[in-house]
């Protein structure tokens, strides 16, 4: 069983940038997808992210497009995800995850980290 660790969040101002980092334990190799989600207050759990086990591999909800980057090191079990000209909207909590394929869909993915809140101020 993995276990995921996020950290990184935190309070920035509308066009300023954070690095998300989430960590996997409990197995050598994690294989498969990690991918980043988030929730906003009242609203469901969103595709933001995913990465391969090639960097190469990766795809983004079109709103973060040019804007966040996603990155993984196989190495050390971690995904960042390197976020750029934040905006009030992009505020909520952000998961990472991990399933046995690509996918955008939430169902999909069985191991999930606690999150961490991102919050855009205007």
């Amino acid at each position: 069983q993995v276990q995921l660790v996020e950290s990184g969040g935190g309070l920035v101002q509308a066009g300023g940038s954070l690095q998300l980092s989430c960590t996997a334990t409990g197995r050598a190799v994690v294989d498969g997808v990690m991918a980043w989600f988030r929730q906003a207050p009242g609203k469901e759990r969103e595709f933001v992210a995913l990465v391969g086990r090639i960097s190469a591999t990766a795809s983004y909800q079109d709103s973060v497009k040019g804007r966040f980057v996603i990155a993984r090191d196989n190495a050390k079990n971690t995904v960042t995800l390197q976020m750029n000209s934040l905006q009030p909207e992009d505020t909520a909590v952000y998961y990472c995850a991990v399933a046995p394929f690509a996918t955008t869909r939430v169902q999909a993915y069985r191991a999930w980290g606690q999150g961490t809140l991102v919050t855009v101020s205007s």
